[in-house]
C-alpha cells in the first residue's frame, strides 16, 4: 500500500489525544505519514513521540481548573461545552484544520471536531469519525444515561418507538444550539442543512467506534459504516524512582485499592482525594494515584503518575470517575471498580458496568467517607464482582483493537 498522509484532529482532554497517538503511532509503523491536529498545548507530547504536529485551535489548555469547572454541572456542562467553548472557536478551528487537510489523502477527526465534515465537504476529502463511548451514538436500542436528563432512560421501558420521539424532541429543542454551524457553512458555500451532534459527527465512509463490546456491543440503530475494533491503548512512560515506589508498596502488603480522576477531573477534584484517603484509612492499604499533595499516611502511597497498566492489574478494587479510557484499562485489568462519575459519558459507562456486575457507582455529590467505604466493602466482600470483573477482561484480551482500527482505516485509502 502507498504511503498516505493521514490528519488525526482532535479537541478535548488526554482521555480524547491518546487513542489517536495509538493509532498515529501504528499507522506511522505500516508506512503512513499521520499528523496531529488538536490544541497547542499538546504540541510537545506529540512531537516528541516523532509525530508531525499541526496547531488546530481552541488553544485553550484542557488542565485548566477553571475550564473544567465551567463544565463539572451534569445537567447544564454539555450545553456549555458545545455553546460556549467549541462552537464559538469553529471559525478558527475550521481554518486549521483546511490548513493541515489540504494536502492529506484522509482525515480522522473525534467527536467535537465539528469542523471536520465541513473540511471534508470542501475538499471533497474521505473521513473517519472516532468515537470513544457508546454514550455518543443515542441509540434508542440500547439507551445511554442522558446526563442532563437521566430520567430519560426510564421511557426505554416502554419501547423503543416512545424512547426515540423522546430523543427526537431532544433533537428539535437543542436544534439552535448548532446555529454557528449553519453560519459557517453559509459563508463556505456548503449545504447548510446540517445536523452536528446527532447526525453529523458520523462519517459516511467509517466510524470508529473505540470501545470494546465489553462495554457495549453493536446496535442495529448505530450508522451502518461503524466498525468497533475496541479500545486502545497508549500510555506515557513512568519515572523508573515512582516505579521503584511503587514496585516496593505492592511486595509490602495485600493488593491496595486505587483512587484515581483520570485525566481531567484530577485537575478540579473537589475533596475526592480527602475523601479517598479516609475511606482506605477504614479499608486498608491504598493509592492516589494524580494527588498533588501526598497525605503521608500509613499504607497509603500517592502517586502523582503511573501507567495504569503498571499499577491496574495489582489493585483489589479500582475507584475513578469513568472516562473512557479509564474504564477500558480498569477493564482490561479485570478488576472490580467504583464509579464516581464527573460528567459527559461516565454516569453512562457506569450504569453499563453496574449491570454488568462488574462495579458500583456512587454519585460525585454523594461520595462520603461513609458512603465510599461501604461501596468498597460491597466489592472487595462479594467475589461475584471479581468473576465478572475478570470475565470482562478476558473479552478485550480477544480483541485484537490496534490492528483492527487501523485496518478499517486503510481500507479508505
Amino acid at each position: 500500500m502507498k504511503s498516505s498522509r493521514i490528519v488525526i484532529a482532535t479537541i478535548g482532554s488526554l482521555g480524547d489525544l491518546h487513542p489517536c497517538l495509538a493509532l498515529a503511532l501504528e499507522l506511522q509503523r505500516r508506512g503512513h505519514r499521520p499528523v496531529i491536529s488538536t490544541t497547542p498545548f499538546y504540541a510537545a507530547r506529540v512531537q516528541e513521540l516523532g509525530l508531525e504536529f499541526h496547531a488546530m485551535r481552541p488553544d485553550w489548555s484542557p488542565a485548566d481548573s477553571d475550564l473544567i469547572r465551567q463544565c463539572e454541572d451534569l445537567k447544564s456542562g454539555p450545553e456549555i461545552l458545545y455553546r460556549k467553548m467549541v462552537l464559538p472557536q469553529l471559525p478558527g478551528t475550521y481554518e486549521d484544520l483546511l490548513a493541515v487537510a489540504r494536502t492529506a489523502d484522509l482525515l480522522l477527526a473525534g467527536e467535537l471536531v465539528y469542523a471536520a465534515p465541513l473540511v471534508s465537504e470542501k475538499l471533497k476529502l474521505p473521513w473517519a469519525s472516532i468515537i470513544l463511548s457508546p454514550f455518543s451514538f443515542f441509540s434508542a436500542i440500547d439507551p445511554s444515561v442522558m446526563v442532563n436528563a437521566p430520567r430519560l432512560i426510564h421511557l426505554r421501558k416502554l419501547g423503543v418507538r416512545p424512547y426515540r420521539m423522546a430523543l427526537d424532541l431532544g433533537r428539535l429543542a437543542t436544534r439552535h444550539w448548532s446555529n454557528p454551524v449553519r453560519d459557517l457553512r453559509r459563508r463556505e458555500g456548503l449545504r447548510v442543512e446540517c445536523d452536528p451532534v446527532f447526525r453529523d459527527k458520523f462519517s459516511p465512509w467509517l466510524v470508529l467506534a473505540l470501545f470494546s463490546k465489553a462495554l457495549a456491543a453493536a446496535q442495529p440503530d448505530w450508522p451502518p459504516q461503524t466498525v468497533q475494533p475496541g479500545f486502545l491503548q497508549f500510555e506515557s512512560p513512568a519515572d523508573p524512582n515512582l516505579v521503584a515506589q511503587l514496585t516496593d508498596f505492592l511486595s509490602e502488603g495485600d493488593p491496595p485499592i486505587v483512587f484515581t480522576q483520570g485525566s481531567t477531573a484530577v485537575h478540579h477534584p473537589g475533596e475526592f482525594y480527602e475523601v479517598s484517603a479516609a475511606a482506605a484509612m477504614r479499608l486498608g492499604r491504598a493509592i492516589l494515584l494524580g494527588i498533588k499533595t501526598d497525605p503521608k499516611l500509613p499504607g497509603v502511597l500517592a502517586l502523582p503518575y503511573m501507567p495504569y497498566s503498571r499499577l491496574f492489574p495489582h489493585a483489589a478494587a479500582i475507584v475513578h470517575q469513568g472516562g473512557s479510557g479509564t474504564t477500558g484499562d480498569a477493564l482490561r485489568a479485570g478488576r472490580p471498580m467504583l464509579f464516581v462519575p464527573y460528567g459527559w459519558d461516565q454516569p453512562d459507562n457506569a450504569a453499563r458496568i453496574e449491570r454488568q456486575g462488574a462495579g458500583l457507582h456512587v454519585p460525585r455529590a454523594k461520595y462520603t467517607v461513609d458512603t465510599a467505604t461501604a461501596a468498597l466493602h460491597r466489592l472487595l466482600d462479594d467475589p461475584q464482582f471479581a468473576r465478572q470483573a475478570g470475565k470482562l477482561g478476558r473479552v478485550i484480551a480477544a480483541e485484537d483493537a490496534l490492528r483492527q482500527a487501523c485496518d478499517a482505516i486503510e481500507s479508505l485509502l
